[in-house]
């Protein structure tokens, strides 16, 4: 499903963007500190990193990036 960069900037709270990031995001990676987990996803055509803290297994922050693309000639 698409939805503009803006658009998903403009859902009604955090948990909106986790459960459409969740339910139409492609997952990219994952990586682990001592604290937290962070997981990127592609949704359209922006990425979004969602935080977790690991000790109260609860999201911390949600971040979304506009992609951004070179074109060499």
């Amino acid at each position: 499903m698409f939805i503009s960069y803006y658009d998903f900037q403009n859902l009604p709270d955090r948990k909106a963007q986790y459960d459409f990031t969740i339910a139409h995001g492609i997952f990219i990676n994952e990586r682990t500190t001592s604290q937290s987990k962070y997981i990127l996803y592609k949704v359209s055509s922006f990425s979004v990193e969602l935080i977790y803290d690991i000790a109260h297994d609860k999201i911390i922050n949600i971040n979304v990036f506009e992609n951004s693309f070179s074109h060499t000639k």
